[in-house]
């Protein structure tokens, strides 16, 4: 049979697809998967190919008991590292729901069958925030080359509207903009660009975006809209409070000590925590001054007084004003 020459990769491909630890597959198993190929195998010969592979550094494990076979000793993936990826993408609002399913399974397949039959019971994806624009793969490639490129890209920018009828309807407008990043933030995906009507930078959400053509126009410096010379994603993005942009200042506020576990966790273990007083702490760091700023700090009520600047403070004064003339 012409599959003979591909025995010893089909008995790899099958020891990949359903050995483990806890799985191991018989020699029997083997010959049978291999008679069904069309190709007929002895016991020493399934030998000298598990030999083979593993000369060529496939890490395969002879079991001895309570099942003896042979098990993938080792792969690139760990089901644990494999369970954070699938969480991950479980979890995030701009893949849909089909894609979703799709690369679910691709991750799947980098581990044992059965592995991956645990896992799927262990892990609940939801598509209740999930987005429905099935284009997201190509818009991501699309302005990753754009950005790589440096030109400016146009594109639909769709957006829910609300109306008594309860009718499902968007809005839709076209952007032309210079590009510059994409971050992942806050479980949403963003282009972090410029609209050449304005001297600054905004913020607009991957799953929103439809038709996007790249242009052969150049994109701005992002020196003139920014205080970058070049781009920093890190630094932006730490700057930046539920993704709405604004401009950059040196905030201070007093903490109550219950919540510098959620200090650190928003601005890491390094953020400065001076103490102040028995109860509280004073912690200094550079932001986006807006209203996603302002919702953060309100998030804790009484447990955060901002310090400096004070237009950030009448700006908390005010919002909190508002909610209490709602009630």
């Amino acid at each position: 049979m012409q599959y003979s020459k591909l025995k010893t990769l089909f008995i790899y491909k099958y020891l990949e697809a359903f050995s483990d630890d806890d799985n191991p597959v018989s020699t029997t198993e083997l010959i049978e998967m291999l008679r069904e190929k069309g190709i007929k195998a002895e016991r020493k010969s399934v030998y000298s190919d598990i030999k083979a592979l593993n000369d060529i550094g496939c890490d395969i494990m002879t079991v001895r008991s309570p099942k003896g076979g042979f098990c993938m000793s080792t792969r690139k993936f760990e089901p644990p590292e494999i369970r954070l990826l699938i969480d991950a993408v479980s979890s995030a609002g701009f893949i849909t729901p089909n894609k979703t399913k799709a690369l679910i399974e691709k991750l799947e397949s980098l581990i044992s069958s059965n592995q991956a039959k645990t896992l799927r019971s262990q892990v609940y994806c939801g598509g209740e925030n999930k987005c429905d624009n099935e284009e997201i793969y190509y818009v991501i490639d699309r302005l990753d080359e754009a950005i790589k490129s440096k030109k400016q890209v146009k594109f639909i920018y769709k957006r829910r509207n609300i109306d008594k009828e309860q009718k499902k309807s968007y809005t839709t407008r076209v952007f032309t903009v210079s590009p510059y990043a994409l971050i992942w933030k806050d479980d949403h995906y963003y282009l972090v660009c410029n609209n050449a009507k304005y001297d600054n930078l905004i913020n607009l959400r991957l799953d929103r975006m439809k038709q996007i053509e790249i242009l052969n126009k150049p994109q701005r410096r992002v020196s003139e809209v920014s205080e970058y010379k070049v781009f920093n994603s890190a630094d932006y993005s730490a700057k930046m409070f539920n993704m709405f942009s604004g401009k950059t200042d040196r905030v201070t506020l007093l903490c109550s000590l219950e919540i510098r576990e959620e200090i650190m966790d928003r601005f890491g273990t390094k953020i400065p925590l001076k103490a102040y007083d028995e109860g509280h702490f004073e912690t200094t760091f550079d932001a986006a001054v807006s209203d996603g700023l302002v919702s953060w700090i309100m998030q804790y009520g009484s447990d955060i007084k901002v310090m400096e600047p004070d237009y950030l403070a009448e700006m908390v004064i005010e919002k909190a004003e508002k909610i209490l003339s709602v009630y």
